[in-house]
């Protein structure tokens, strides 16, 4: 005999005065959630497909035998005197209606079903190959004892056929995992509106985005009225112009080509936001790559539309400075202006776990700005683009492809095997790129006769001092190390073997010198690349690619301040007695100097970043290292994907090269001091992302041998030998193999 569905519970819970409150029915929650994952799903055009995922994704929890085990594990209902037996430790729901799914629509319709419905705790599991993957799971279910009301509930929404035809690919699994996503954001939400009422009772307050473009635009026009009248200000408001022109366009890919300075941080936004109106899409995503820059951009998007309605969604961000509104809704990005890193949006694309997952369905219907774009990482560009055309074409995603120097991520005629977005698909927003560049130009460029003579660092040296303020941008830590040994006293250096607090402290010194005009000599490696606003009048680059000598470039005459004095800032490009770093920054060098013995007479025109990164991408031994569209792919039928096998190897930062270690910079030693005495806590983890240094694991290996290191939490080491880490150039090390600069924190 079947239990009564009213009887049947999905949730419990205690009153704060430890009384039992009203459970939560299965049938309400089951119910809950498949609206809630519908209406997610139809931003893609799989309401059905939501519902029926969301109707039965709990249906394990029906049999008997769960509910006595939640009675069990909860109190709720337990009666002491009461013998139950053979209840195990875990008993699982996931898989009995993984199984139930299978059962009612054999076939991929029970198939697409039971990958999310299985995965809806644990994450997204592979179809074959551990004790956790989908066969597994399957084989050893049952879903014996739901009864035929649940049948019921899954038999009546048969979501039919998918919204359209699959491509070969990642078309297949990107829809099971958008899926997915609409499963697992429904189910926490659904579960908290039990569970935490008061908390989701917070998931509100956010402005429309047509309230947010009229609040950007009364802070553009005070901004514009308070502007001097430059020559570089006028060039930023054509910027400005065009990016409104170009926002009636129809949703797709779009490029924004502006030289370094020339505003596309602002006017990119203003695309986004007259684009959306236009279009009704739910909300902006600004993508970052580098974290050390997110909190400035972040902090211009505040200041543009409010404080209160931009949300960061990053590793460095401290929970106790944001609003609780903010930090859910950096769970699942349900806000409409969103600042994030490159790690984070990628990646996520890619996950399995449903933390990472949850948020997918929100970049459904949304414009996502990809700032500095050159830096797609060239391991991963094959999927990374197939995922991009996929979200253009069928999750009503509008992409800007923002840099000073425009990658070629198209198909070309020549190199018809580069896996780039359809030709002719990306439209400019710029009208006239080519006389952009013109109007603001700010230095002159002067690169050595001889491209084959190394200077020695001395050289280099004694030519730095010869300035009063002058930027070096080396391409390794030790280089920079080295050269910096080299300088006077008062010199900045500025590496990764620097906690990120102690790299923004010395970039806040520099910036408010160079603003009192003191003068200030700079060592860097290429972190002060990308959107770090220095302005100096010299700028030395150690030989690399095109796209670093020209985001170097970018920190020269940022201002046109002398261009008032009819002059231009000066770029220096030199060969270091070092070549750069094995890999794919070697073999831009490389490319940069055959370019260079071609001729050209302008290292910074736009024109040559195109076949720059063309022949880049052909040098490059493969854009899809780990397979992942492979293991993404079904070979022969819809059941063959792997979903974590892929999440696992799809990292944009190589774990198995480096260790963090945490060092006592500042008010890292107190962070440290408490993670000692009170143990792990979530705020305190976020706060120490400031106090990381990443190390290659035999720097990780010697520093603990000698004592330097210490493991003070499970997993997480110290500093504990202070003189170990400089105040002028951070932690000390000899390695100059590893090279964090490329990488980013999730």
């Amino acid at each position: 005999m079947h239990r009564d569905i009213k009887s049947t519970v999905a949730h419990v819970k205690r009153n704060p005065d430890d009384s039992w409150a009203e459970p939560q029915e299965l049938e309400d929650h089951l119910l809950g959630t498949a609206k809630l994952a519908g209406r997610f799903a139809r931003s893609f055009d799989s309401e059905a497909w939501g519902y029926a995922v969301g109707i039965s994704h709990d249906t394990g929890k029906a049999p008997e035998k769960w509910q006595k085990y939640l009675q069990k594990k909860s109190g709720y209902g337990y009666d002491r005197e009461a013998h139950l037996e053979n209840i195990p430790g875990k008993l699982p729901h996931a898989a009995p209606g993984a199984k139930l799914v299978e059962e009612i629509f054999p076939g991929p319709v029970g198939r697409i079903l039971s990958y999310c419905i299985v995965g809806h705790h644990a994450g997204l599991p592979d179809w074959i190959g551990s004790p956790g993957a989908l066969t597994s799971q399957l084989q050893n279910a049952t879903s014996d004892g739901i009864s035929e009301i649940f049948h019921s509930f899954v038999k009546d929404h048969n979501p039919g056929k998918p919204p359209w035809q699959f491509d070969h690919g990642l078309d297949l699994s990107l829809w099971i995992r958008m899926l997915f996503s609409c499963l697992t954001d429904a189910d926490f939400l659904d579960t908290e509106r039990y569970m935490e009422c008061e908390r989701h009772e917070q998931r509100s307050g956010y402005l429309s985005i047509n309230k947010l473009l009229y609040r950007f635009n009364a802070y553009m026009n005070n901004l514009t009225e308070k502007a001097p009248d430059t020559e570089v200000n006028k060039v930023r408001q054509t910027v400005l112009s065009d990016c409104r022109a170009a926002a009636v366009d129809s949703p797709g890919f779009f490029s924004l080509t502006v030289p370094t300075g020339g505003g596309k941080t602002l006017s990119s936004m203003a695309f986004a936001l007259e684009h959306a109106v236009r279009y009704r899409k739910d909300r902006i995503i600004y993508v970052i790559p580098y974290t050390s820059i997110i909190e400035q951009n972040a902090e211009v998007f505040r200041k543009a539309v409010g404080a209160d309605q931009v949300v960061e969604n990053h590793s460095n961000l401290n929970e106790e400075d944001v609003s609780a509104t903010a930090r859910l809704a950096s769970e699942n990005w349900d806000a409409p202006a969103i600042v994030t890193t490159s790690v984070q949006f990628f990646e996520s694309l890619f996950a399995a776990k449903t933390s990472r997952c949850r948020k997918l369905h929100n970049i459904c219907n949304s414009v996502v700005i990809l700032d500095e774009a050159q830096l797609l990482p060239v391991e991963f560009l094959e999927p990374i683009l197939q995922a991009m055309e996929l979200l253009v074409e069928h999750y009503k995603v509008t992409f800007v492809i923002c840099t000073a120097t425009q990658p070629a991520l198209e198909k070309q005629v020549d190199a018809s095997n580069f896996p780039g977005i359809a030709a002719g698909t990306i439209r400019e927003i710029i009208q006239d790129v080519p006389e952009l560049y013109r109007s603001l130009k700010r230095v002159e460029v002067y690169v050595p006769e001889d491209l084959k003579t190394p200077q020695s660092w001395e050289d280099i040296a004694k030519e730095l001092k010869g300035y009063e303020s002058v930027l070096c941008v080396v391409s390794d830590r030790k280089s920079c190390r080295e050269l910096f040994q080299l300088m006077p006293e008062g010199t900045y250096h500025l590496s990764a073997l620097m906690c990120a607090q102690h790299r923004s402290d010395i970039i806040a010194k520099i910036t408010e010198d160079l603003k009192a005009g003191k003068p200030t000599r700079v060592i860097s490696t290429q972190l002060v690349e990308a959107g770090v606003d220095l302005d100096f009048p010299v700028v030395y680059r150690a030989m690399a690619g095109l796209d670093s000598i020209a985001q170097a470039a970018g920190r020269c005459n940022r201002e046109g301040k002398l261009n008032s004095e009819r002059k231009l800032g000066k770029v220096v490009v030199f060969i270091p007695p070092k070549k750069s770093p094995p890999g794919i920054l070697r073999k831009a060098t490389e490319t940069t100097i055959g370019m260079l013995r071609k001729g050209f007479a302008d290292l910074l025109d736009q024109s040559v970043f195109p076949p720059y990164f063309s022949e880049l991408y052909w040098k490059a031994n493969n854009l899809d290292v780990k397979n992942i569209i492979a293991l993404l792919t079904p070979e022969r039928d819809i059941s063959d994907i792997s979903f974590r096998s892929a999440a696992e190897l799809f990292s944009l930062i190589d774990d198995t090269k480096q260790r963090s270690i945490l060092v006592p910079y500042e008010e890292g030693a107190t962070l440290i001091d408490r993670l000692v005495k009170k143990g792990p806590e979530r705020w305190l983890f976020r706060k120490l992302q400031r106090f990381i240094v990443n190390v290659y694991i035999y720097e990780f290996d010697a520093l603990l041998d000698r004592g330097s290191i210490k493991e003070i939490s499970p997993g997480i080491f110290s500093l504990i030998c202070a003189v170990e880490y400089d105040q002028d150039t951070g932690l000390k090390t000899d390695t100059e193999l590893f090279d964090p600069e490329k990488y980013t924190c999730c």
